[in-house]
């Protein structure tokens, strides 16, 4: 994890916030066949906020691609094939933070680098973060919501298929999108 300047004017006690797994999702979407939106989430993963006392913050998730879960199983496998992320060669996708901002309003924006297929190109999250909120049982938490949008055949995830009367099956463009309930680790 790299350490980066955390520019905000809000106030986030330093400390390290994991994920609740419970609370939290990962999921994309994708137009397909024109016509509509298919979506998708993964059930496994994991993020983590640092925060040191003077203000710098590393932010790191990953996603085990293994845990996909779609509406049917046979569009599952294909998914798992080397033809999208084939999973037994890349089981892992990585998001690692280089800088992280948030807004007066709560507003946040991510740079980092994110890691599909052994490909990694940078990108650029926005959203919002909640909290900190002292929640049941005194745990301190935040929650953060990111969305972006990536070309998917720049991380080697380019099958598709023509349409009879034009256009393809899947857009290249997938929108990813995180909701993430944070919990500060007690010393």
């Amino acid at each position: 994890m790299s350490a980066t300047e955390l520019k905000t004017s809000a106030t986030i006690p330093a400390g390290t916030y994991r994920l609740d797994p419970v609370h939290s999702s990962a999921g994309f979407a994708v137009k397909h066949m024109v016509v509509a939106t298919f979506r998708g989430r993964f059930e496994d993963f994991d993020a983590t906020l640092s925060v040191d006392e003077d203000g710098k913050a590393s932010m790191t998730g990953a996603v085990q691609v293994r845990s996909l879960e779609v509406k049917d199983e046979n569009l599952k496998a294909h998914l798992g094939s080397p033809e999208f992320f084939d999973i037994e060669r890349y089981p892992e996708i990585r998001f690692e933070a280089s800088q992280v901002e948030i807004g007066e309003d709560g507003s946040l924006k991510v740079d980092g680098n994110l890691t599909i297929k052994d490909q990694t190109h940078p990108l650029e999250a926005t959203g919002t973060i909640t909290g900190p909120a002292v929640t049941l049982g005194d745990v301190t938490k935040l929650g953060i919501t990111l969305e972006t949008v990536i070309d998917r055949t720049k991380y080697g995830l380019n099958w598709n298929a023509p349409l009879p009367k034009g256009g393809v099956a899947l857009a290249d463009d997938v929108k990813l999108t995180v909701e993430l309930e944070l919990a500060r680790e007690e010393a």
